[in-house]
């Protein structure tokens, strides 16, 4: 049996991944909170994207191949089935989404709900953590131990009904981040049981190449599509409207609406900063002080 080792770089790799999952989850939560607030189809179907992107693909999967980065396996070189390592990301993409979208776009919050999309969600993160691994090309045959399988699924299962109860209730930022820490626990959790469930036998040291991209060929592709989505993600949060200002908006509207409605009378304004006409002072024979039209400078001896 060939020697695995899990942390290959030591705590860079788990550190990162946490670090991604975290992120992941932040945005997420808070693409759900944007997601209940919203009024129209279209905006749902927005925000729904971005949180099972955010999920799916940025919490768990990209978390999925940082940590990957620190697998080693004595004797061996590992390369990837390039095919197979994007199925894995679709499959968790989708999957999030799915579970997402049972879970939050019914009318009122539902247990039954809830389970249902965390169950199916839970076993699409499951299943892109097993088709990431099937993607692995080495030396030697590769077996899992069914207890750590299970105990993996039953991980992944629970830590998508809980991010889904989540998605529904957390509002307040405080709460989204502690939910966030909660959940890269859990993501993590999930994948080093299941890469603890994986064995590798047979002659490691056997001479010849093995297909595939390595892992730092995929780095760079990877690690673009991550940063840009988050930025992305992060300046659609931080440009679309809250709540709150929709509020402000509506009020101005009404205020705008009241005064074309009710215009005020004009006042009239005193010529060159004295009181109106109306109100000067008349002269004899009620003519004003300055006399009429016809008042010359020679009038004033």
């Amino acid at each position: 049996m060939a020697q695995i080792h899990h942390f290959e770089y030591g705590a860079l790799t788990p550190t990162v991944s946490y670090i991604l999952s975290v992120l992941g989850s932040l945005l997420g939560l808070t693409s759900a909170v944007r997601l209940r607030s919203s009024k129209t189809r279209g905006e749902r179907f927005w925000w729904l994207t971005l949180a099972a992107v955010a999920i799916g693909a940025t919490a768990i999967w990209s978390m999925h191949f940082v940590a990957m980065l620190g697998f080693d396996v004595e004797g061996t070189p590992i390369r990837y089935d390039i095919g197979l390592t994007v199925a894995s990301a679709l499959i968790a993409l989708v999957s999030v989404g799915v579970g997402l979208a049972i879970a939050l776009l019914g009318r009122t919050a539902s247990k039954g709900r809830i389970l249902i999309g965390g169950v199916l969600a839970g076993l699409g993160v499951a299943a892109m953590h097993y088709c990431g691994m099937a993607a692995m090309e080495l030396r030697g045959e590769i077996h899992y131990a069914g207890r750590e399988v299970g105990l993996s699924i039953a991980i992944a299962v629970i830590a998508a009904t809980v991010a889904l109860y989540l998605a529904i209730t957390v509002t307040k930022p405080i709460a989204i981040f502690i939910s966030a820490l909660v959940m890269g626990i859990a993501v993590n959790g999930m994948h080093f049981t299941g890469m603890l469930a994986m064995s590798v036998t047979g002659e490691p040291n056997t001479f010849g190449s093995v297909e595939g991209a390595t892992a730092a060929g995929l780095l760079v592709p990877v690690g673009a599509a991550v940063v840009f989505a988050i930025i992305g993600m992060g300046y659609a949060l931080v440009s679309a409207p809250t709540e709150e200002d929709r509020e402000a908006i509506a009020y101005l509207a009404q205020r705008m609406e009241d005064r074309l409605a009710n215009p005020q009378p004009p006042v009239q304004q005193a010529q060159f900063g004295g009181p109106p006409a109306s109100q000067q002072p008349q002269g004899r024979a009620g003519r004003s002080t300055l006399g009429d039209a016809s008042w010359t400078y020679r009038d004033r001896s």
